[in-house]
């Protein structure tokens, strides 16, 4: 677990991201997060988590890589083996949802994209004004993921959520405040001690009963986020193949507007 560290406070366990300073995710990382999640439900000690990080930004997404690095075997990524990755991705992901004690999210910086999606992963959001939430996979011609289709609506209603999916706007940890996306927000250097404050309040409630209640409110939640992937997963895989991804990432990275054309690629058409 190089990239991620625990510390115990009394009956509080901080988990700190470190991949600074954008703190981008693969499987390794959410691998990681989940078997440390999965060994507090085991260590009677902790009755509720933080997950912070390290850097500029809470989570500034996902990273399977450019096509420019090389993997074990010496090949470039395939992009079978990338959407091969996404999918595992999401079957890690949900072993995130389906963990028994109360998670707080420290969120000091950038929640975007599948960033959001961890973020989500939490009961309660702490922030602060220079925060930035944004699901902004429309932006690159994309389907949201990491069951934002079910958490988000459930959080702040069908109607708020579709905005900033359909949208890809980026808002301010007040404007989330606003929206019921998040729960405080705070000076950015008390982001984490809130979320520790916030985490050793419900600590002081008594452990089973904080469990239990937490499954009645949460019951059916890791189902319908690995529904929501599963439908996610099947809606990214084609729209990968657009060409209106393409310009998307690309206007991303020259930091332009995408210019649009809804054109589907021939075997697709042949296929409908």
């Amino acid at each position: 677990m190089s990239d991620i560290a625990i510390e115990k406070c009394g009956h509080v366990a901080l988990v700190e991201i470190r991949r600074p300073p954008n703190n981008f995710f693969d499987i390794a990382l959410i691998k990681d997060i989940a078997a440390a999640f999965e060994a507090f439900d085991d260590d009677v000690d902790i009755r509720a988590i933080v997950l912070a990080a390290q850097g500029k930004a809470f989570c500034a997404g996902a990273n399977f890589g450019d096509g420019s690095t090389l993997d074990k075997a010496g090949q470039r990524p395939s992009e079978l083996s990338r959407q091969q990755a996404v999918q595992h991705l999401y079957l890690e992901g949900n072993r995130l949802f389906r963990t028994k004690k109360p998670i707080i999210a420290a969120v000091h910086g950038a929640a975007v994209g599948g960033g959001l999606g961890l973020a989500m992963v939490a009961d309660f959001r702490v922030t602060c004004p220079e925060a930035r939430f944004c699901a902004n996979f429309t932006r690159l011609g994309f389907h949201p993921g990491f069951g934002l289709t079910a958490t988000l609506p459930r959080l702040i209603g069908l109607q708020k959520a579709s905005w900033l999916m359909y949208s890809g706007r980026r808002i301010t940890g007040e404007e989330a405040l606003e929206l019921g996306l998040a729960d405080y927000c705070v000076p950015q250097a008390e982001v984490r001690a809130k979320a520790m404050e916030v985490a050793t309040e419900i600590a002081q409630s008594a452990p089973l009963a904080i469990v239990a209640t937490r499954e009645t409110l949460r019951r059916g939640l890791a189902d319908a986020v690995a529904a929501a992937t599963e439908r996610e997963y099947e809606e990214q895989n084609w729209l990968r193949n657009t060409e209106d991804f393409r310009e998307g990432v690309k206007a991303m990275a020259e930091r332009r507007l995408p210019d649009f054309k809804p054109r589907c690629p021939a075997a697709l058409l042949i296929g409908a």
